[in-house]
């Protein structure tokens, strides 16, 4: 193969790869949007495709089915803060901010939660990234190990709850909370759930 060739080829994988990337990236997009108006049941492979503006197959060659493609289009990093570093009266005040940002600027979250609250497979999406990425910071700084997994579901009924009424059922009085009066209410009772010694 000469130079050129070689040129040639390369630059033909490249845009082949740059074209691979736009669309799994179309149909996530896609896929997001779907599922949080649909919800998990009545969102199809189809749709998705559709909306992608790709035919059907493409979404089977990348992800192979629905529940492929629902666990990518929902892989979420909560990027939670290193608690460790901050005073320990601060913490529970850090969750709740951290937490307001990601749903305020996170739309997969929000598709999440909708789907997770009236399908298995979102609610069993929400309990990994829960419990792979809440428990360990739990561990991080409560006093007690073996009450993490107490201690880290119940943080997650403050901010799951938080969530649901703000930004799935949009209930008005939650709607209204400006940030700073969020932290101010929230924060006090996860900083008890993450330090205070059990009940």
């Amino acid at each position: 193969m000469t130079g050129n060739e070689r040129s040639t080829a390369a630059d033909s994988g490249n845009g082949g790869r740059r074209r691979s990337d736009a669309t799994r990236t179309a149909i996530l997009a896609a896929a997001r949007e779907r599922f949080a108006a649909d919800g998990y049941e009545r969102a199809t492979i189809r749709a998705i495709a559709k909306d992608a503006a790709i035919d059907p197959s493409m979404v089977m060659r990348y992800y192979g089915n629905k529940e492929g493609l629902f666990a990518a289009a929902v892989s979420v990093d909560l990027k939670l803060p290193d608690l460790d570093r901050l005073p320990r009266a601060e913490v529970g005040e850090a969750m709740v901010l951290h937490f307001l940002h990601l749903w305020e600027e996170n739309e997969v979250l929000t598709a999440l939660l909708r789907v997770g609250v009236t399908n298995q497979a979102g609610a069993e999406r929400m309990q990994h990234i829960f419990g792979e990425q809440l428990l360990p910071l739990a561990r991080q700084v409560c006093p007690d190990p073996e009450q993490s997994p107490t201690r880290a579901g119940l943080i997650a009924t403050q901010l799951l709850g938080l969530a649901l009424t703000r930004y799935v059922l949009r209930l008005p009085p939650a709607v209204a909370l400006r940030p700073e009066e969020v932290v101010a209410w929230l924060a006090p009772t996860v900083q008890r759930y993450l330090t205070a010694p059990n009940p």
